[in-house]
């Protein structure tokens, strides 16, 4: 388990210039400071374009930081590294390796004998709930199937946190909510640290603690919303249209409408 520290966070990326004009930066993220618990799941919404997925790349270690630090458990991360996994929008699975062995690819890297890997990917196979298609190739398997893989394979390394970049971004409509279902359960069996990111605003009330919402150019911490209703969640509920209609409010623009 893990917590996950941002730390006044900075990044600008360069503008190239040209004879007449000087080579100059472009702010993206300005302060950014938060942290996610141990065990808690926290999701970051806002425009598109505002800076939601350069904050998880500098992360994942993928991206460099302008300024401030990010930490995991306190130690200050530079780079990628086995305490965090990341799930992108993309399944990127090996397509000549079945559903166990896409599972598995990061265990082999790690001090485990044979059996042990093969023990672990077994567990993160049943977890996804793909068992039936441990042996299944990726082009045999359904969109959200290969989502479950994807998020199989980064449970199964075991990092101290999980960082997922609109991972249900290509799914249609009513795959993209059986997947929502899915990872509230995972979530629910491990526990595990999360910072999500998302642009359905339905989809970060159904699977957060805490919202944050990310607005500005450069973007900062426009509101933090703590989700306090029980779980599993109806969206029909008058209650959880309630946090959307705020938080859409919120992205827009209108951050006076905030639950503390």
């Amino acid at each position: 388990m893990g917590e996950l520290r941002i730390d006044h966070l900075w990044k600008s990326f360069p503008v190239a210039g040209s004879w007449t004009t000087p080579r100059t930066s472009h702010p993206v993220l300005q302060d950014v400071t938060f942290r996610v618990a141990e065990g808690e799941f926290v999701s970051v919404v806002g425009r598109s374009g505002c800076g939601k997925s350069t904050l998880l790349n500098i992360a994942a270690g993928l991206e460099p930081a302008s300024g401030g630090a990010v930490y995991v458990n306190d130690a200050k991360i530079r780079g990628p590294g086995l305490d965090r996994s990341v799930v992108f929008q993309d399944f990127a699975l090996f397509p000549w390796l079945s559903v166990r062995d896409n599972i598995a690819f990061g265990l082999r890297s790690m001090h485990l004998t044979k059996s042990e890997w093969r023990a672990r990917a077994d567990r993160y196979v049943e977890l996804v709930g793909l068992t039936q298609f441990a042996d299944y190739y990726p082009r045999r398997l359904s969109g959200g199937m290969r989502q479950r893989v994807g998020i199989g394979r980064a449970l199964a390394i075991e990092p101290a946190v999980l960082l997922m970049d609109e991972p249900f971004g290509s799914l249609d409509a009513m795959t993209r909510q059986n997947m929502q279902d899915a990872l509230a359960e995972i979530w629910r069996m491990t526990h595990k640290t999360i910072l999500f990111v998302t642009h359905d605003i339905s989809e970060a009330v159904f699977l957060s603690d805490r919202i944050l919402v990310l607005d500005g150019a450069p973007a900062q911490i426009a509101l933090e919303v703590v989700v306090d209703l029980p779980r599993p969640r109806s969206p029909r509920s008058a209650e959880f249209q309630d946090y959307v209609s705020r938080l859409n409010a919120a992205v827009a623009g209108d951050h006076a409408g905030q639950h503390n």
